[in-house]
């Protein structure tokens, strides 16, 4: 146990460092926070005090993102929309001719 007489104990004293306070640090919750309060407060004060205030927490992307999939969904409903069942079921007939034999299944009897 005498080799480890001579081993320092404690933090590390990094070079240029100098004094370092252990205070709080800043995180992005906190700017975010305060510039969402701030936001409620520019809100409430312009609208009536009746309606609640709604915070739109969204990124630019996010909104975007959200933009676009509604209008794909409305050109979805819209395809699907615009043909009858009768026809669906033509097209659906016709394209299971096209395909090979590969994919019938094989009848099996075990009397042949």
């Amino acid at each position: 146990m005498a080799e480890y007489s001579s081993v320092q104990k404690g933090a590390l004293k990094l070079k240029g460092a100098g004094n370092i306070s252990a205070g709080k640090k800043k995180n992005k919750k906190d700017k975010e926070l305060k510039r969402l309060e701030k936001q409620v407060l520019t809100t409430s004060t312009d609208e009536e005090t009746t309606k609640k205030a709604y915070v739109d927490k969204r990124t630019p992307a996010q909104l975007a993102f959200d933009k676009i999939q509604e209008k794909r969904q409305m050109e979805r409903i819209l395809n699907k929309a615009s043909k009858t069942h009768k026809r669906r079921v033509e097209e659906f007939n016709r394209h299971l001719d096209t395909l090979t034999e590969h994919y019938d299944i094989p009848k099996v009897s075990w009397t042949k």
